[in-house]
């Protein structure tokens, strides 16, 4: 059965099951904010053939429709960690083509449902559209104490650069999903670890609650890597109006690959969504283990408005040209 044999009202009968029962049957959702709390509020819009691929705006397929669910749902979530705050609910607006499978829309919001239980969060509502080509735009609640925001303003000289996670291996698994032959050369349980990473992100709510428990609240400046790890230093060293130096060697890079090649993705591969934090030295240690594998310390953040990785005793600069950057060439 196809959306144009379904109709809206029948679809959307459909996708109740997978929302919060008692946020739908209205024209908008009512909740009551946090107690002393300020809200944190984002969007996302993912599109079929741009954030991923199902197989109908192009012959390519790289993930599942519950895929598609799950990665919409963590982009999401990631934003809201990036901000130090914790999520409260978001909302799904979804455009497909008439001649789309009801299943393949039921299995997106399989995904979604399943990684906003998984996070403590839930489904608020939405809308649908038809249209030309599969498109979720998603909008997400947080918050947060003001005291525990993240921003990208508040980096200073003498901080440390820690990111959470691994970096490059959602890059890894897209070149395996595109590049069969060579996922083939791969070993098998790397191959696997790298899909897994670019179809189900983890986003880094942990390390928010972590950060809620410290006292006093630590000065946190940081963003997460959607666009990769390059991009979020240089992100958060332009808005902090400072520079970084960080080294190559400390970046934890992919198995595997040529070292230039790893190094290459974890720095511009993205959608990896971990945190990229800048802290005072006195809590960056303690935070790096409790992150666990992967977490790293990079480097530093610097007076002189510039921003260089070193290789050796090289020192060359970073720059955005290098990044994604949607409508660019």
């Amino acid at each position: 059965m196809t959306l144009g044999d379904c109709g809206e009202h029948q679809l959307i009968e459909r996708l109740r099951f997978y929302c919060a029962p008692s946020m739908i049957g209205d024209d908008a959702a009512v909740f009551a904010p946090p107690q002393d709390q300020q809200m944190v509020f984002s969007t996302d819009v993912l599109v079929d053939g741009v954030h991923f691929s199902l197989g109908m705006a192009s012959p390519v397929v790289t993930m599942t429709p519950f895929d598609v669910g799950w990665r919409a749902a963590a982009a999401n979530l990631s934003d809201i960690a990036a901000m130090g705050a914790t999520p409260i609910g978001m909302t799904v607006g979804m455009a497909a083509p008439s001649h789309c499978p009801v299943a393949v829309i039921e299995d997106i919001y399989q995904g979604l449902a399943a990684c906003c239980h998984t996070y403590g969060t839930a489904i608020f509502g939405g809308d649908t559209c038809r249209s030309g080509v599969l498109s979720l735009s998603i909008s997400i609640l947080g918050a947060a104490p003001p005291e525990r925001l993240i921003y990208r303003h508040t980096a200073r000289p003498g901080d440390l650069i820690l990111a959470t996670g691994l970096h490059g291996a959602a890059r890894a698994g897209l070149e395996c999903l595109l590049q069969p032959e060579w996922a083939a050369t791969v070993p098998t349980e790397l191959r696997q670890l790298w899909v897994h990473a670019h179809q189900h992100p983890q986003p880094r709510l942990d390390v928010v609650q972590w950060l809620w428990q410290q006292s006093p609240a630590p000065r946190v400046s940081g963003m997460d890597s959607s666009d990769g790890l390059a991009d979020a230093v240089l992100q958060i060293c332009a808005a902090s109006g400072v520079g970084a130096i960080l080294s190559a060697e400390a970046i934890p890079k992919v198995p595997y690959l040529d070292p230039e090649q790893a190094l290459a993705w974890a720095l511009y591969g993205g959608e990896d969504f971990e945190l990229v934090l800048c802290l005072p030295p006195a809590i960056a240690p303690d935070l790096c283990a409790m992150a666990g594998n992967h977490a790293a310390i990079l480097g530093e953040i610097t007076a002189t408005p510039e921003v260089l990785l070193q290789q050796g005793k090289a020192l060359r600069p970073l720059q955005h040209q290098h990044t994604f950057q949607h409508f660019s060439r």
